[in-house]
């Protein structure tokens, strides 16, 4: 009787331990941001638990009532399917949810969603266009954009001016900018036309204006900068610029895999279904957005080109020709 207490007071343990969290983890967990900035919230004193100032580090229970800034955030203990969505980001838009300038932002064009709001993964200057990435996961957000996991971002650039082969080298090598040490893991000459040359760049963090300084450095203006690649994903040639596209569930699965990060079969399942409800049930509305959305795979389908008939055209003749 005594081990069968010992082993049901340990199961006890365990199972209240497993629904005990970090304020800041289940925050992002949740959707409401990135760790650093719940972390920022919390130290800002934005967040509440149980009426009480939160501290950093805190211990959640299922049963406590956590507010942001007024409002009851709604949290989930167990791991949430993440949504991840692709935008083709052009020139003259912001990364920010509001501007005081009254530009536009990006996040003016998003879908909504209900009870969760997307993060945007990393940014994009103004003057910057290209793949712009977004999901529902604080914590994949966290893992993509963290200097400490190393993910890719590659970039088509585009110069007035060339750099020599020993400038390459040095990019390659890292420069000191004005905040600290940086370099191109990859850069390669692409071509181009008259005083504009093209290279392609690949780095690992997504420092403010980064390729732009790396280049400045060398006193070589960059007139056009194009983000193509954020670690597996790659942006498709038929998302257009201001086009958006929502990863299926599948295509998300391979993501997380990609980045060893663990997700719930059971919320992967729920997400599947819901999918294939909206699939069934779906119908016209005139309220659809502006945003075109497409939702077809992008990392397993390939698109199949148009083959158009010849057309036969009457050749005139002399007499059809009126005479004036």
């Amino acid at each position: 009787m005594r081990s069968q207490d010992q082993d049901l007071s340990k199961n006890t343990k365990a199972a209240s331990a497993s629904k005990t969290q970090r304020l800041h983890k289940l925050l992002a967990q949740s959707g409401m941001g990135s760790r650093r900035e719940m972390e920022k919230y919390i130290e800002a004193g934005r967040v509440y638990v149980n009426d009480s100032p939160a501290t950093l580090g805190q211990l959640i229970h299922e049963h406590d009532i956590i507010k942001i800034d007024g409002k009851t955030a709604h949290l989930f203990f167990d791991l949430k399917f993440p949504k991840i969505l692709i935008y083709h980001k052009p020139e003259g838009e912001i990364v920010s949810v509001s501007d005081p300038q009254k530009r536009t932002t990006v996040f003016s064009k998003l879908p909504r969603i209900k009870n969760e709001k997307w993060i945007s993964i990393g940014r994009l200057d103004i003057n910057t266009s290209g793949l712009l990435m977004f999901t529902t996961s604080g914590d994949l957000a966290n893992r993509l954009m963290h200097p400490k996991f190393e993910i890719e971002r590659e970039y088509a650039v585009r110069i007035f001016g060339e750099l020599t082969e020993e400038q390459m080298s040095k990019l390659k090598s890292g420069v000191k900018l004005e905040d600290g040490f940086a370099k191109f893991d990859e850069i390669r000459y692409q071509g181009g036309e008259g005083a504009n040359r093209w290279y392609q760049v690949i780095l690992m963090e997504g420092r403010n204006r980064e390729v732009r300084r790396l280049f400045e450095y060398f006193n070589l203006p960059v007139s056009r900068l194009i983000r193509t690649r954020f670690g597996p994903v790659s942006l498709p040639s038929r998302v257009k610029r201001g086009m958006m596209l929502e990863l299926e569930v599948k295509e998300v699965e391979k993501i997380l895999k990609w980045l060893d990060m663990p997700f719930s079969m059971v919320s992967r399942n729920e997400s599947l279904n819901k999918v294939k409800a909206r699939k069934k049930h779906a119908h016209p509305s005139p309220y659809a957005p502006k945003v075109k959305l497409d939702r077809k795979t992008m990392l397993d389908k390939k698109i199949k080109k148009i083959k158009r008939k010849p057309v036969k055209r009457r050749i005139r003749s002399a007499s059809d020709i009126k005479k004036i």
